[in-house]
């Protein structure tokens, strides 16, 4: 993948996640503040506990970072799937925001 490539699948995928977010705050109780400082995304949980997702550039890679663990995804030309075969990143990112936030939050692509 070049470059380029990586970088507009990589910028999908943060724009994903921050209409997510909206959608989740307009549609339900849950509280999901999200902030966006060039590559990376915070989420912050009403209860002050956080997810953070970053681009890795140099690497073609998204990093997760979550109370479950730190997780790494690469576009298989489909998904971003974790690198060490646990699944893709939209699976693990609402698993990880639904056990922080105490309900179920649904991320997908």
């Amino acid at each position: 993948m070049t470059d380029t490539e990586y970088q507009d699948l990589a910028e999908g995928l943060l724009r994903t996640i921050e209409l997510a977010c909206d959608r989740i705050n307009d549609t339900s109780d849950a509280d999901v503040d999200n902030q966006r400082v060039g590559g990376m995304i915070t989420m912050t949980f009403s209860n002050g506990s956080q997810i953070i997702v970053n681009l890795q550039k140099p690497l073609q890679e998204v990093w997760l970072a979550a109370r479950a663990g730190g997780f790494h995804y690469r576009h298989d030309g489909v998904a971003w799937m974790d690198t060490k075969g646990q699944g893709e990143f939209f699976d693990q990112l609402s698993r990880s925001a639904s056990e922080q936030s105490g309900q179920q939050l649904i991320f997908s692509s």
